[in-house]
């Protein structure tokens, strides 16, 4: 390799998950932090989680309250 051409290497970067060291790979970064790894996923780990972000179904639910699929859209208009 050329001198200064490549980032610096870190071959023992620790991954931090919710504040927990889960693995150490190679990266160019000393440590980094994670938000969804294998161990938390619900496809790795078989179990289902109810993620809510930013209030989406409190969103969801606002709009389609109410009878909203029972209306005539054609009488609508």
């Amino acid at each position: 390799m050329k001198d200064k051409t490549h980032p610096q290497y870190f071959p023992e970067c620790k991954v931090h998950f919710r504040g927990q060291v889960v693995m150490t790979v190679g990266a160019t970064v000393p440590e980094m932090s994670v938000e969804v790894w294998s161990g938390s996923h619900p496809f790795f780990t078989g179990q289902k989680t109810f993620v809510d972000t930013a209030g989406r179904v409190e969103r969801f639910q606002r709009k389609f309250a109410g009878g909203y699929f029972g209306k005539d859209k054609k009488a609508a208009k």
